[in-house]
């Protein structure tokens, strides 16, 4: 279970870094105006940047107890934990709704 944790961390890590780089890379790729042989080289640069730095692999944890599934992103917590405090009255402003 630390060892996700870890690993999310270097892939949020890595995305970071490697952000500016894919947004100037894509640009090139995309722009006609420059020379051919000049946008296929960005292309296969890009194409060898590590997959895991992509913001599609990242996922929403649990900063409690690392769940990665029904986490709230407003609170950074999964619905276990968010249900858990907010019965035992630790989140001010909620409540548990009655009709």
């Amino acid at each position: 279970m630390i060892t996700l944790k870890i690993k999310d961390q270097n892939n949020r890590f890595r995305y970071k870094i490697l952000e500016k780089q894919k947004l100037v890379l894509k640009s090139v790729i995309h722009n006609e105006n420059i020379d051919e042989k000049v946008r296929i080289n960005a292309y296969l640069k890009l194409q060898k940047l590590d997959f895991n730095s992509s913001i599609s692999r990242l996922k929403n944890r649990c900063v409690l107890t690392n769940r990665s599934r029904a986490v709230y992103r407003k609170f950074k917590i999964s619905r276990l934990v968010f249900r858990r405090l907010a019965v035992s009255g630790k989140l001010s402003g909620v409540k548990k709704a009655s009709w």
